[in-house]
């Protein structure tokens, strides 16, 4: 068999490129090679990505004991902790998705809505009126506050003031944090002091939570995700924090993201801005156009560009026979702007999602097969309910602006000037606040 063909640049300059220029790099090796290449990038070596959705199907319905997600995903270890469910692969991993899927299934997600939009509603009302202001950190503080208060169930004043506080610098990966995470003796030494402070602060304040859960005598009328796992499974202390920590770096930054992009796409396309007010008051098809814009903002915009599996055997993809030790890696963002899947497919477009029948490997922002994001449920409700209640209190201003750069952010691919919008007055809301719903109020 022919070699996946692949650019010839040195490996520390393609470990550069796809770190800090992924879309860029990508793109134009995707045009260059076609739909099945070969790049390097440390720590995990050679990455053979996919563009073929028949390709990406035979990993995604492969052999899970072949490719295997946790031991892609070791290099988040030292954050999530050895037993996150995104570590597990196998038996375990099976089980341990069993005991965490309960508290996301539709029904549960959707009695935790009301509060999800009592969390928005209270966030809006201090946004500036008149002003360009980025939207993406006022997006965190919201999915934050989401996390907090329905993930983990906080309810202390002091405890969700100290975890608002200790949370978001674990998960929000700088250089330091990063370098950490691919060498864990690092933690040791002077330069990652404040590192390794976070870590044991967060870690400090999660369990603190786990035991006010173990200990509630109201603990079987309660509906966060917290105490549900208490509740209906038999994990350790341990094991509950590494979940804890999981749900926060997967729910928080990339729901805020994906949000974020919402925000920018829709503001420069005012035909669906206007729509999409009228839908959020409550048109016809209010939650379906809602809905539309969320998939079709996660389409253009994916906020993960790739999902990876690591071969623990020999296996033939796409043509290829691939050693043990590679790793495939599935192109949410070369599959989704792709014309032969979705026509004009760099124009955003919510109407092509409405009753749109969409395929887990043309549309896959949350991964797929055994692996796909067991929060996708959760955080596509709250995308809805937090556009929804965004749209209902506020005016925004359509822009002329150019469209904002997509920017790497460790993992995700951020809007490079923060999602820059400008409210141009308060709409009358029927929602009354009721008082400190948030750390905002």
């Amino acid at each position: 068999m022919q070699p996946v063909p692949g650019p010839r640049l040195p490996s520390a300059l393609q470990t550069v490129l796809v770190w800090c220029l992924p879309r860029w790099f990508l793109d134009r090796c995707h045009r260059r090679y076609g739909d099945v290449f070969a790049v390097y990038a440390a720590p995990t070596g050679t990455l053979v990505y996919l563009a073929d959705p028949d390709d990406i199907r035979t990993v995604f319905a492969g052999d899970p004991e072949t490719y295997r997600a946790g031991e892609a995903n070791a290099v988040l270890g030292g954050v999530l902790g050895e037993s996150s469910v995104l570590l597990l692969d196998g038996a375990q991993h099976r089980e341990r998705r069993r005991q965490m899927l309960p508290p996301f299934h539709r029904d549960a997600v959707r009695r935790q809505a009301e509060q999800m939009a009592e969390i928005a509603a209270a966030d809006v009302a201090t946004w500036p009126l008149g002003r360009e202001f980025p939207v993406a950190p006022r997006m965190a503080a919201i999915t934050l506050e989401v996390i907090l208060r329905i993930v983990i169930g906080s309810r202390d004043e002091r405890r969700l003031d100290a975890l608002r506080r200790a949370l978001p610098p674990v998960v929000n990966t700088g250089l330091l944090e990063a370098a950490a995470m691919v060498h864990r003796p690092l933690l040791h030494h002077w330069p990652w002091r404040g590192v390794r402070r976070a870590r044991a602060e967060a870690d400090r304040l999660l369990r603190a939570e786990i035991a006010d859960r173990r200990a509630d005598p109201e603990l079987a009328e309660r509906t966060d995700v917290l105490a549900m796992l208490v509740r209906s499974t038999d994990m350790t202390d341990t094991e509950l924090r590494d979940q804890l920590m999981t749900l926060l770096m997967a729910g928080h930054e990339t729901t805020a993201t994906a949000l974020s992009w919402t925000l920018e796409r829709l503001v420069r396309h005012p035909d669906a801005l206007t729509r999409a007010v009228r839908a959020a008051d409550g048109a016809e098809d209010g939650d379906e156009y809602l809905d539309a814009v969320v998939r079709e903002s996660l389409r253009v915009r994916p906020v993960i560009f790739d999902v990876v599996r690591e071969l623990a055997a020999p296996a033939e993809v796409a043509g290829h026979r691939l050693p043990a030790g590679v790793t495939v890696v599935p192109a949410i963002g070369l599959v989704q702007r792709s014309a032969r899947q979705y026509p004009d497919p760099l124009r955003f477009d919510p109407d092509r999602m409405v009753g749109a029948t969409l395929t887990p490997t043309t549309w896959l922002p949350f991964g797929g097969g055994a692996r796909r994001c067991l929060g996708a449920t959760f955080a596509q409700v709250e995308m809805r309910v937090v556009l929804r209640e965004i749209l209902r209190s506020v005016e925004l201003a359509p822009t002329t602006a150019r469209s904002e750069r997509q920017r790497a952010k460790h993992v995700t691919l951020v809007p490079h000037r923060g999602a820059r919008i400008r409210v141009l007055a308060r709409r009358r809301s029927e929602r009354a606040l009721p008082a400190a719903v948030s750390g905002h109020a």
